[in-house]
């Protein structure tokens, strides 16, 4: 249970700093740069999820097939 909540801050993090990121950006009249950052932090949690939900199915596989 502890790494899933661990993940769950990680992901969370991510949003707040990559948020932030777009702010300040879009701030300073670069908006193309922003989208290119929030894009970029949603590819990596993207992939952190997907991660996630592979060892989610590994599991569920060993429990269900005994193996």
């Amino acid at each position: 249970m502890n790494i899933e909540v661990n993940a769950i801050f990680q992901i969370a993090g991510i949003g707040i700093i990559i948020a932030m990121i777009h702010t300040v950006l879009k701030q300073m009249g670069k908006e193309d740069m922003a989208h290119w950052v929030t894009l970029i932090g949603f590819v990596v949690v993207l992939f952190m999820v997907v991660r996630l939900l592979d060892d989610l199915l590994q599991e569920i596989k060993t429990i269900f097939l005994f193996q």
